[in-house]
């Protein structure tokens, strides 16, 4: 059993990683801390913990593009789709809130982990033309929504569907962001109606929140002297060992 304190520090060194990850790269804020976060704590107790400062950072991000206006015109569906499916798998209980699920969601968490990092290390990209996007969006929306639900992360299948749409590079920026918001809304709120956050959240939570923006405040400065391509392979590459490392512990 791990003493408060040490899990305090434990919080605020994850998430300053993962923040500085996301001042390199722009996103895996919430892919890195979850990954990390269950080697030392449950999975229910790693998303809400993340929720707050997974919340602000991404709104951040959403917020100071150029385009959000012309985003949540093309991608409401998908964004509603998230919020209805990560309820609907809450309620079915497939989501972190119930006993039987939290005990797969490392597995899960492990395979999304895979799954993302083989997308972004490979050449093989989805192309969706605009005449599929009005069923392919709330069904890629549904499916993060489940995914969100097991496994605290809502990286997939929204990054795959929002490259294949052909999102220029500060769009896809924004869109991710707006898509991770919406996702720990969703998350947060059914965390919330599951009376999974209590006032001894709200330490950690404060911890998490000012580590993360620390974390994107120092990445944002190595940024402009590093190879943002070059950083995030080897973040990849890491995120495949956690991953296959997580999917076997699940299984085990």
């Amino acid at each position: 059993m791990v003493d408060p304190f040490s899990l305090l520090v434990v919080t605020a060194l994850t998430f300053l990683l993962a923040g500085f990850v996301k001042g390199v790269i722009g996103l895996g804020l919430p892919t890195i801390a979850m990954g990390l976060l269950v080697l030392a704590m449950a999975p229910l107790d790693a998303a809400a913990l993340l929720v707050v400062p997974a919340l602000v950072t991404n709104v951040w991000q959403a917020a100071a593009g150029p385009n959000l206006a012309g985003i949540v015109a093309r991608l409401w569906p998908m964004m509603l789709a998230i919020l209805l499916g990560t309820w609907a798998a809450m309620w079915v209980g497939i989501g972190l809130l119930t006993d039987a699920a939290a005990d797969h969601a490392i597995t899960v968490l492990g395979f999304v982990l895979l799954l993302y990092a083989l997308s972004g290390l490979t050449a093989v990209r989805m192309v969706v033309s605009a005449h599929s996007e009005p069923w392919m969006s709330p069904l890629a929306g549904a499916t993060t929504g489940i995914v969100t639900a097991t496994t605290g992360v809502a990286v997939m299948p929204s990054l795959i569907y929002l490259r294949a749409i052909g999102l220029e590079k500060d769009d896809l920026v924004q869109a991710l962001g707006l898509t991770f918001a919406v996702a720990n809304v969703g998350l947060g709120i059914a965390l919330a109606l599951g009376g999974v956050f209590e006032v001894s959240v709200a330490g950690g939570s404060a911890v998490a929140l000012a580590a993360s923006l620390g974390g994107m405040a120092l990445g944002q400065r190595v940024r402009s002297h590093a190879s943002p391509d070059v950083f995030r392979r080897y973040l990849l590459l890491g995120l495949f060992a956690l991953g296959g490392y997580l999917a076997l512990r699940g299984m085990a």
